[in-house]
């Protein structure tokens, strides 16, 4: 016996829109689209086989077709309103007091008349969900490196024409790490911090410290997507740490793409050993399985951490959040309380 999970306070930090949608929900969407779903993502949201991937351009590949797939049948306002409230419903049905969700507008836009309409359809549902479900939502708009750079202005443009606390509260920077040049995008990061918006790029899965570097170096983020390979190079991992900056670690997703053997083999406790501010992410459950719950438990099971660490871990990510100074006082008191309630082990 243990405290419950399911009960601590917590963030979502890492968590991506089209990523986000439930199996049965994208299936059923398909069904009536008439589309059929590559058999790789039918295995995994139908099946629950596991996706285990090559940490290669192939490997990449083969996650961005099920990626694509899957983000084909979100054609419509309604559709992508489903999609959001389903997201906010599942974290606040696993605890979580707040999630931040992460979209790039452009792929929705030819179906709900442009970048600007398809960025507020989520806003809107954001704030809608919100309140039924009881849990704040913010939303993070994310360029992606697969795209000429330029697009990523046009991007923050936008993201900083909606920035506010129940609006656009960050920027990001998606896809393949390998893929664009980083230092083309800090023009873009520029934009999105002048409007006072996080800076909440990917790096350091895929490649490893010295890609962290780099985006350290033109981007300067808030938080750092994955940013787990820091760890390879003491020098890196120590500048992070220093510059406070968070890592959002999304152990299944490691996995599945390739990054590490195993579970146990995601350096999660080196990196909060070493100081580091983690906040665990699903990142894209539809594909990878496992929600936000599931990181946590993995946390205690697997890389062994007590309640005292988990609350650690969900004080992390509520700090890391961009709630307000008053919101995150009332996060963390709740994560107070349920750490200072009985241990069911000792009865």
């Amino acid at each position: 016996m243990a405290r419950d999970l399911r009960t601590l306070p917590k963030a979502h930090l890492h968590l991506h829109f089209t990523g986000s949608m439930r199996p049965t929900t994208l299936v059923e969407l398909a069904a009536e689209q008439g589309r059929r779903l590559p058999e790789s993502l039918v295995d995994a949201v139908v099946d629950g086989d596991p996706v285990r991937l090559p940490a290669s351009e192939r490997g990449w590949f083969r996650f961005q077709r099920m990626y694509d797939a899957a983000r084909a049948v979100v054609r419509s306002e309604e559709v992508m309103r489903r999609v959001v409230d389903e997201a906010v419903a599942a974290d606040a049905a696993e605890g979580s007091v707040r999630l931040e969700i992460q979209v790039d507008p452009t792929s929705y836009a030819p179906h709900v008349g442009g970048l600007t309409p398809a960025l507020e359809i989520v806003l809107d549902a954001a704030r809608a969900s919100a309140a039924r479900h009881g849990i704040e939502v913010g939303v993070v708009v994310a360029a992606s490196r697969m795209r000429h750079p330029l697009e990523a202005r046009t991007l923050a443009r936008l993201a900083a024409l909606h920035a506010g606390p129940d609006g656009v509260i960050g920027f990001g920077l998606s896809n393949d790490e390998r893929r664009g040049v980083t230092s083309e995008f800090g023009p873009a990061f520029a934009i999105a911090a002048r409007a006072g918006l996080a800076s909440v790029p990917h790096g350091g899965e895929l490649l490893g410290p010295d890609h962290v570097v780099e985006v350290l170096d033109a981007l300067h983020p808030d938080r750092l997507g994955h940013g787990v390979r820091a760890v390879e190079d003491p020098a890196v991992l120590e500048r992070v740490v220093d510059s406070g900056v968070a890592l959002e670690v999304c152990p299944t997703s490691n996995v599945s793409l390739g990054v590490y053997p195993a579970v146990e083999d995601v350096p999660l406790r080196r990196l909060v050993d070493a100081g580091a501010t983690v906040a665990l992410g699903a990142d894209d459950p539809l594909i990878f399985g496992p929600r936000l719950l599931e990181q946590y438990r993995l946390a205690r099971e697997v890389h062994g951490f007590d309640d005292a660490a988990l609350a650690e871990l969900a004080r992390g990510s509520i700090r890391a959040s961009r709630a307000s100074e008053s919101s995150r006082a009332r996060m963390l008191a709740a994560v107070d309380a349920w750490l200072a309630a009985p241990d069911p082990a000792a009865h």
